[in-house]
């Protein structure tokens, strides 16, 4: 049975949004050549000034200047992109409505939902890989550790004693933390929710819980100024902001590999053509050195591709996430 931590908080929301929604519009056929002659909207899947909407209103911003024409950002936040991903599977194939959706609304969602309203397959069309960013994993310094086999060795010994905190399930930080579990046979490792992750970050400053896989780019101020002690990243390359962390891969999880990352869509049924013309023109875009530029200060890795080599790496990431969904202590609808 599929694992519904999301259907059992938010099925009443789902139902009603879906009821409310009404059937997206017959695609029409359009040509490349003329495209796009008036406004472009993107949805972002998260809310307004997170990574996602970061880079999703800088590329918008260079696809205006390219078009000439409006491109407009609507952030639809919710349920680690879930919400936006299918507000924007409603929507009309006509190019003129694309989807910046996450990990969470395309690979994860299926696996956390007994009933997710929209296919992450059929219901889009992949364009490209917009970014991806490693987590860091840190512990607060009360913690007398300093290397990610020190903490393994004192969670064994300390049965019980140690938290991690989250930005809900399903999101890169819970996942995380559910892999390493499993990886390293580890049961007492206490799993914390939170509604907003800047919270979360601030609880895991003050000593309220102890054990944090998060975004690199929140956090490595905080293992800088030595209120977090940084143990390793989730990257299989070490970030170049920060050599001295080893990867987990190199800590002895050769395989330990989690990135967010986000990707830019269109609703199932836009034009192949119309399709093409946003990969080349947003790959361009992400292949300028300001660009790859902005991308790594904020320790992410810049994306690009083909339409099918982000559906061949949405499908591989679905299946990974589907394993450690199903292994993990997360309930089940009874």
């Amino acid at each position: 049975m599929k694992r519904t931590i999301f259907s059992k908080l938010f099925g009443t929301i789902f139902a009603s949004a879906t009821l409310a929604m009404s059937a997206a519009a017959p695609a029409q056929a359009q040509s490349a050549n003329n495209y796009p002659d008036r406004a472009v909207k993107i949805i972002v899947a998260a809310a307004t000034g997170s990574s996602p909407d970061s880079i999703g209103r800088l590329v918008a911003h260079k696809l205006s200047e390219k078009w000439g024409q409006s491109v407009l950002i609507e952030n639809v936040a919710g349920l680690g992109g879930i919400i936006g991903t299918e507000r924007a599977a409603k929507q009309t194939a006509d190019g003129y409505t694309l989807l910046l959706s996450t990990i969470g609304g395309m690979s994860v969602g299926v696996s956390v939902m007994d009933n997710l309203p929209y296919d992450p397959v059929k219901d889009f069309e992949p364009i490209t890989m917009a970014m991806s960013m490693p987590n860091l994993f840190v512990v607060h310094p009360s913690v007398p550790v300093k290397t990610f086999d020190e903490l393994m060795a004192y969670i064994k010994e300390n049965p019980g004693k140690l938290r991690y905190g989250h930005p809900g399930a399903g999101t890169t930080g819970h996942l995380s933390g559910e892999m390493l579990k499993q990886r390293m046979g580890i049961k007492d490792l206490l799993g914390i929710p939170y509604k907003s992750s800047s919270h979360m970050t601030t609880d895991l400053l003050a000593g309220h819980f102890e054990v944090l896989f998060h975004n690199s780019s929140v956090l490595l101020p905080h293992v800088r100024s030595g209120a977090a002690t940084g143990l390793g990243v989730t990257s299989l390359e070490r970030i170049a902001a920060m050599p001295d962390i080893p990867t987990i891969a190199e800590s002895g999880l050769p395989d330990f590999a989690i990135s967010a990352w986000w990707g830019f869509y269109a609703p199932a049924g836009t034009s192949p053509e119309i399709v093409k013309k946003v990969s080349e023109d947003i790959n361009a875009i992400i292949a300028e050195p300001e660009v790859q530029a902005w991308i790594i200060e904020r320790m992410g890795t810049p994306g690009g591709g083909t339409p099918e080599e982000l559906a061949a790496f949405q499908a591989s990431e679905t299946k990974k996430w589907a394993e450690v969904i199903k292994n993990a202590d997360i309930p089940t609808e009874q």
